[in-house]
């Protein structure tokens, strides 16, 4: 297994290669139509995604947790 250590980077790892899968097939759908060129236009979309999505996650996750942490309250 992992060591929990890793948590924060497993989680944005999965977590943006999830997000990117979809939405990179989402618009890569709506640009080809269900072709038969669109899994390897989607994959291929999807991997450039998940390059600037990983990171982008890794950056905006501890923002995102301090506005979240902003908003709520105890109780």
């Amino acid at each position: 297994m992992i060591p929990r250590r890793y948590a924060p980077l497993l989680f944005s790892l999965i977590l943006s290669g999830q997000m990117s899968l979809l939405v990179s097939g989402v618009a890569t759908l709506r640009v080809t139509g269900p072709d038969g060129a669109f899994a390897a236009l989607w994959f291929s979309a999807w991997l450039t995604a998940w390059t600037i999505a990983f990171p982008a996650v890794m950056l905006a996750a501890p923002l995102t947790r301090h506005i979240v942490n902003l908003l709520l309250r105890d109780g």
